[in-house]
C-alpha cells in the first residue's frame, strides 16, 4: 500500500524550517508529506490527513469562531544526551537562517486558506493535527475564540519564549493526547502569544500549565482532532513528541485503508 499523504500548511513566504522538520517527522514515520500553503492550493481528495502548522498571529477579525498505560511521572529529558544539545542550537540555528527579516504578524489569505482546509477536511473525517496557530485555528473552526496575548498569564512569572523545552505542561490523564505522549506531565517549548480562550463545540482542554494556560484541545467528535500549542516538530530529541507524528500518521493509515476497502 502506498504511503499515506500528509499535508502540512504554511505560508506562501517564510516557515521553510517548520516545514522541513515536519516533514520529515512525517517521512520517518512512514507518511509521505505534502506541503499546502495560499498559493499551492489543496486538493482534498489528495490527503489522508493534514497537519495545520505555526507561523503568524491568526488576524483579530477571526478569532469569533466564525470563520498504552499513561505514566504518573514527570517525563524528563535525558540530561546526559550529548546529542541534544548539539541538535537543539542547530533547529535555532536553522530557523532563524530561514525566517523572513520583518515577518508581518498577519496573514489574511493563509487564514482563509486554512479555514477552508480545516472546515473541509473535518466534514471528511480525516485526522487533523494543529501546531500552534494551528492548534488555535481548529478552535476558531469549531465555535470557540482566543487571548490575543497571553501576557496576563505571566503577571507573577516571566513570559517564557524558547525553542527549547522551558515549559512545563499537565495533560489530562485518560485523554487521547495522553495516551499518545505516554506521560501527564512533559516539558515543551513555547513561541506563541495568542493561545486558547473559550473552547468550541466538541472541544475539550486537554493539557494546561499552572497558571491555567491552555497548551492542548482534542475533539470529542472526531476520531482524531488534537491541537498542541508548543512545536513538536522541533523537539526531535523527545520519544513522546514523536509519538505525535507517528499518531497521525496511523490514522491515516486507517483512514486510507478504510476508503480503499
Amino acid at each position: 500500500m502506498k504511503r499515506p499523504v500528509i499535508g502540512i500548511s504554511g505560508p506562501d513566504r517564510g516557515g521553510y524550517a517548520a516545514w522541513w522538520f515536519a516533514a520529515l517527522r512525517v517521512r520517518l514515520q512512514g507518511g509521505r508529506a505534502l506541503r499546502i500553503t495560499p498559493r499551492r492550493g489543496f486538493n482534498l481528495a489528495q490527503l489522508d490527513a493534514i497537519i495545520i502548522g505555526g507561523g503568524a498571529d491568526i488576524e483579530p477579525e477571526q478569532k469569533k469562531g466564525e470563520l498504552r498505560h499513561v505514566r504518573e511521572a514527570v517525563h524528563q529529558t535525558r540530561e546526559s544526551s550529548w546529542l541534544k544539545w548539539i541538535l537543539y542550537p542547530l533547529i535555532f540555528l536553522v530557523r532563524r537562517l530561514f525566517s523572513i527579516k520583518k515577518p508581518d504578524r498577519f496573514d489574511q489569505k493563509r487564514d482563509e486558506m486554512e479555514y477552508d482546509l480545516a472546515r473541509k477536511a473535518l466534514d471528511a473525517g480525516l485526522p487533523v493535527l494543529g501546531i500552534c496557530r494551528g492548534a488555535q485555528l481548529l478552535n476558531l473552526v469549531t465555535g470557540g475564540t482566543l487571548h490575543n496575548e497571553i501576557l496576563e498569564f505571566y503577571e507573577e512569572a516571566p513570559l517564557p519564549r524558547s525553542i527549547f523545552p522551558v515549559k512545563q505542561v499537565r495533560i489530562e490523564e485518560g485523554s487521547q493526547l495522553a495516551r499518545i505522549l505516554r506521560f501527564t506531565t512533559c516539558r515543551v517549548n513555547a513561541l506563541h502569544h495568542q493561545a486558547v480562550d473559550s473552547i468550541g463545540e466538541s472541544i475539550q482542554i486537554t493539557a494546561r500549565e499552572d497558571n491555567g494556560l491552555v497548551q492542548a484541545i482534542e475533539s470529542t467528535a472526531h476520531e482524531f482532532l488534537i491541537g498542541v500549542q508548543w512545536h513538536p516538530e522541533y523537539l526531535p530529541m523527545e520519544p513522546a513528541q514523536r509519538r505525535l507524528f507517528r499518531a497521525i500518521v496511523d490514522a491515516a493509515e486507517l483512514k486510507k485503508s478504510g476508503a480503499e476497502s
